[in-house]
This record gives C-alpha cells, sequence and structure tokens, in this order.
C-alpha cells in the first residue's frame, strides 16, 4: 500500500478507490459507496465501480467528510507542557499533526494567542510558529492555518498583524478581549498562577503589566477598526470572541465580524443566526454536558438551532465524538451532527473545496468505526487525496492494487 505517515512528505499524487464503505452524501444520508479519488479531488461517488489504482476495501466502515476546525489551541501543551518548559516548534507541530489526524482533524487552524502579554502567548511565541508552519507545512499532513486570536489590548502589534493580512499568512483573525476577565480575576492565587506561569513574569510584575495595558484602552477602537478593515480587505474570515450581548455581536458585525465565536448566552447567539452568521461552539461543551464557564450550553443551543459549528477548542478528540453524541442522543440526525464539525465550519471560512464528500471536492475522507468499545474510531484518514493515518487494529481494512 502506498501510505504516506502523518507529518511525512506526502508522495506524488495517485488514484485511490475506496470501496465497501457507507459514506455520508449530501441529501442522501449514508449509502453503501464507491469513492474513486483522483489529483487529490473526489472524481466520483458511484454505487459499484472498478478500482483504478490501489483500492481500499472499507469492510462496511462509514466515510466521512474530514473534520473542520476552526479553533484548536490544544497544541499549547505540545509547546510547554509544562510551566517554564518549552520544546521546539517544529516537534510540537509534527506531534500535533498526527494527533489532527487520528482525530479525523484534515483542516486545522490553530488558535494562536497575540496577547499582550510575553512567553506562551506573546510575539516571540506566534512567529515561531508562523516561520514554522511555512517551513513544515508542505509536510503535514492535516492542512494547517492559522487562526490568529488578536488581544485587542495589544495595541502596538496593530502594523505587524496587518503586515501578516497582507501576506497571506493568517487564515482566521479573531477578536478577543480578555483583559476585564484578567483583572477580575487577579486576587484569585490559582488564576494568577496561571497568568505568571505562561508569561514568566512575577507576580508583582503581571499585576504592574495589567495596568499598564489597561491605561491604553482609549486606543483600542480604532486599532481594532484598522485591522477589520484590512482583513476584510483581504477576504480574511473576522469572528469576535465570547461576545457578551446582541448589541456587542451588532457592534463586531458592523466592523465586518461575521463569525460569532464562543457566544456567551441564548440571546446573543439568537442575534448572530439572525442575521444570517455562523455560530461556533466548543465540542468539549457537548462531550462534556456543558461549558467549563458556565456559560452558554452547547447540546442546548444546537437543539436551539443556534449553532452552525463546533470546534475542538482545547481538546482535539472532542469534534468525531461530539457529532456522535448529539446522533445518539437524538438531539439531531447524524448528518446534521456531522455538518456541524464539517460543512458548518468550512462553510463559515469560506472554504468551498470540502466539507462533503462529492465529486470535484477536495478529497478529505474518514474511515470510521462507529462501534468501536472505546466510542467511534478514526480508522483511516486521506486527506488531499492521500493516506495520512491508519489505525486499524481490529484489521477492518483491505488494500490492493488493481489489475
Amino acid at each position: 500500500m502506498n501510505m504516506t505517515a502523518a507529518g511525512a512528505q506526502p508522495a506524488a499524487e495517485a488514484d485511490l478507490d475506496i470501496r465497501n464503505a457507507r459514506a455520508l452524501l449530501p441529501g442522501d444520508g449514508l449509502q453503501e459507496t464507491h469513492l474513486r479519488i483522483a489529483g487529490g479531488r473526489i472524481a466520483e461517488c458511484a454505487a459499484s465501480g472498478r478500482g483504478a489504482g490501489t483500492t481500499l476495501d472499507a469492510g462496511g466502515l462509514l466515510a466521512l467528510p474530514g473534520i473542520v476546525d476552526l479553533h484548536g489551541d490544544a497544541f499549547e501543551h505540545l509547546l510547554m507542557p509544562r510551566s517554564g518548559v518549552r520544546f521546539p516548534v517544529g516537534v510540537a507541530l509534527a506531534e500535533v499533526d498526527r494527533q489532527l489526524l487520528a482525530n479525523g482533524i484534515t483542516t486545522a487552524y490553530h488558535g494562536i494567542t497575540y496577547s499582550w502579554e510575553p512567553g506562551l502567548r506573546g510575539r516571540d511565541t506566534v512567529v515561531a510558529v508562523l516561520d514554522a508552519l511555512e517551513t513544515i507545512g508542505g509536510r503535514l499532513g492535516c492542512d494547517t492555518r492559522v487562526h490568529l486570536r488578536h488581544e485587542l489590548h495589544n495595541v502596538d502589534a496593530e502594523a505587524e498583524i496587518r503586515d501578516w493580512i497582507r501576506a497571506g499568512r493568517i487564515g482566521l483573525l479573531a477578536l478577543n478581549d480578555h483583559l476585564d476577565m484578567i483583572q477580575a480575576r487577579l486576587d484569585r492565587t490559582e488564576k494568577l498562577s496561571q497568568y505568571t506561569e505562561r508569561s514568566g513574569l512575577g507576580p508583582e510584575d503581571y499585576r504592574a503589566l495589567v495596568e499598564r495595558v489597561a491605561a491604553r484602552t482609549g486606543e483600542v477602537p480604532a486599532t481594532t477598526a484598522s485591522l477589520c478593515r484590512e482583513a476584510v480587505a483581504a477576504r480574511l474570515p473576522v469572528a469576535s470572541h465570547d461576545d457578551e450581548t446582541p448589541a456587542m455581536r451588532a457592534d463586531y458585525r458592523g466592523l465586518g465580524a461575521a463569525l460569532c465565536e464562543f457566544p456567551c448566552n441564548p440571546e446573543t447567539a439568537r442575534e448572530a443566526v439572525s442575521a444570517g452568521e455562523a455560530v461556533i461552539l466548543g465540542a468539549p461543551n457537548v462531550l462534556r454536558g456543558g461549558s467549563h464557564d458556565a456559560r452558554l450550553h452547547a447540546t442546548e443551543a444546537i437543539s436551539d438551532g443556534l449553532c452552525t459549528a463546533l470546534a475542538s477548542d482545547y481538546y482535539y478528540p472532542a469534534a468525531l465524538h461530539a457529532a456522535f453524541q448529539l446522533s445518539r442522543y437524538e438531539v439531531l440526525p447524524f448528518p446534521a451532527a456531522w455538518d456541524l464539525v464539517s460543512g458548518g465550519p468550512a462553510r463559515a471560512a469560506g472554504l468551498d473545496d470540502r466539507g462533503a464528500i462529492a465529486p470535484g471536492r477536495r478529497a478529505d475522507v474518514l474511515l470510521v468505526d462507529p462501534d468501536s468499545p472505546l466510542g467511534p474510531q478514526v480508522v483511516a484518514t486521506v486527506a488531499g487525496g492521500e493516506l495520512v493515518h491508519v489505525h486499524d487494529t481490529a484489521g477492518r481494512l483491505r488494500a490492493f492494487s488493481a489489475s
């Protein structure tokens, strides 16, 4: 079998046929299907067919569109697994790539926070990740992009971020403002410790930094508007993060932020949906049965039609398992549940070449065992037409070359 391991340089594109799969097809649900892949695209979806190249017998596994993850920041744990302990960015990103593919994520937007803080969320880390992705991105199995989480009080970064947008280094711009929350938590020892550990500053130095940053609040509106104008001109998706009220959502909409990421309550989510905007919630919220911050309950929001996309957030396995959980508990039919982690995110990001198994689309296909004792498991991942991950402990797959 011509298999490419996750993180290795993809081989030359070759035909791949997948037969005996139950494929999730647009409008048809799960159908026994023969998929033919050529040139990195899905060439044909048919009830039967004869293999033209390497043929993979899926043995009745589900064939699902690859997951499109608009916001995942679990990679931070690979960059700094312990307080103050850093590892080379290339090593970390290669390991993240393996985790993404094993969990069915074929398009990933790394949520890189560019804060006014130094350390893990400071400029040096952001630049290191950007540079590493440009160096090794072609060797990653997952289509990996940058979701730049711009902290609005990081006003000195305006010119640099504008240059990155113009150079095409950013795939999505998100507007984040965590200063008020941080200020409110400075008297909580465990939270202050979290901030000092990731920044590398002592408690008093961190408090002093927060005061200096807060003193420049008056500069935030102009900087935010400038960056949004730049992003809109570049046709870059713009999201606002943690919107607290419908009025806040409307204000961000006026700046060109058409994605509502992690709204805090149903009223704000409803404001976005009524305007035809994407509402992105966290898949861990679904999987755990609620928000870890006691905010909007994702499953209830989905049931009420207030969510169009789920993101892995801080836990890569969550997207896969959340979609199956929504179906199992009859919150949504399975095609609609899966759309929240594939088609919905693709539409939100303006990626019209993926998110569905259909002729002409990018060949991002997962072969999934829904009945594993461990829960739904990704047995194989095809990304951009290449077989980049296989974990077939049950021996479901058979591969051979067509004669």
